[in-house]
């Protein structure tokens, strides 16, 4: 890639300025210790990636019924916050920027995961295919108990919490995950979505959860210091949508009136390999949203030069090419070489396939 690629200019990001446009996209790693908090270990792998744009951190739970996986770090402890702290101050001290992304699950848990072995939530009562991965190994999913509507506003309640969570623990924004089939994508599809009060049925109701969530997390921290992130397309965790070009373009409109920071957008299907709907239009959801778009998924240094010159993206974030290259930036700049990720070390473990990824120099 050429060094004077856009991809290497500081790029303003609200009141952050970033020092490029690369994005170290969110990554669940399920190293989290005991009581699902974050160690010396999280503090030191951020740390080496903080040469990107910007950092937004793995997927973490803001409450207990939110997990839905083993060792996932929360938000919802003093002691997860002291955690985050360790990589906050970490990252900051090698001059990066991060963000913490909020995160709960609904229907993607299993009764092990959930305090007392309640069943998991979610907008219908509607199972998934598939099985979790819990602490036993692989369990079927089970049929969740959908959310009375009175329930909805101590969740939202749970978001902002984390927020605050999030701001004391030093992060300098944070991001909302409303992708890859976890709660806040429950309630956008209509696969997943057969409520009949307002969170349900029209596109107008089914968005209401996620602009109630994204309103509780602005109550605390402004709207240019939280993103949002959708995966319109992807089918992971038995996701679908009758209508997704309809439903996601009314997403991004309804966003766009509120001054986030950011739209983070999945424009991959995610399955044993990265493919992509060719029949969905992501420059009608980038116009739609209007604001700073950062696009994820697949992205290689030709896609990303070109994305970038012809203004179909602003920023982009890198997950697994991230994982397995701490030094991304750099390596893109001389345009390689590449280190080789280690599946079998993505999903749990110590610092092997975590920290231990060698540098150029």
């Amino acid at each position: 890639m050429s060094p004077e690629s856009t991809l290497f200019t500081p790029f303003t990001l609200g009141p952050t300025e970033l020092k490029n446009r690369i994005v170290m996209a969110p990554m669940t790693r399920n190293r989290a210790a005991e009581g699902n908090v974050p160690t010396l270990l999280h503090a030191e792998y951020y740390s080496q990636r903080a040469s990107g744009g910007l950092i937004v951190t793995c997927a973490s739970q803001v409450t207990p019924t939110g997990v839905g996986y083993p060792a996932t770090p929360g938000i919802h402890t003093p002691e997860q916050i002291e955690g985050w702290k360790l990589v906050t101050d970490a990252v900051h001290d090698k001059g990066g920027r991060i963000f913490l992304q909020l995160w709960h699950v609904g229907r993607i848990s299993h009764p092990s995961l959930q305090p007392d072995g309640q069943l998991p939530v979610a907008p219908s009562a509607i199972r998934p295919a598939g099985q979790a991965f819990t602490y036993e190994g692989l369990q079927d999913f089970v049929t969740p108990r959908a959310l009375e509507t009175k329930e909805i506003a101590v969740v939202v309640d749970q978001f902002r919490k984390g927020a605050e969570n999030a701001l004391a623990a030093g992060f300098d924004g944070v991001e909302i995950h409303g992708a890859n089939g976890y709660l806040i994508d429950q309630f956008l599809r209509d696969g997943t979505n057969h409520r009949t009060d307002e969170y349900g049925g029209s596109l107008e109701n089914r968005t209401r959860f996620l602009l109630e969530v994204t309103g509780a997390v602005f109550s605390v921290w402004g709207s240019d210091r939280v993103g949002v992130r959708i995966s319109p397309v992807n089918s992971f965790n038995d996701m679908s949508d009758s209508d997704p070009q309809a439903t996601f373009n009314h997403v991004a409109g309804a966003l766009s009136r509120l001054g986030l920071a950011y739209l983070h957008v999945v424009e991959a299907v995610i399955g044993d390999t990265l493919s992509f709907d060719q029949s969905f239009d992501f420059t009608q959801v980038k116009d739609a949203f209007g604001g700073t778009y950062i696009a994820n998924g697949g992205y290689t240094l030709e896609r990303t030069e070109t994305a970038l010159s012809e203004g179909r993206v602003d920023l982009v974030a890198f997950g697994t090419l991230y994982l397995a290259n701490p030094d991304l930036p750099e390596r893109l700049q001389r345009g390689g070489p590449f280190n080789e990720p280690n599946m079998n070390t993505f999903y749990g473990g110590g610092a092997e396939g975590y920290t231990d990824y060698p540098f150029l120099d």
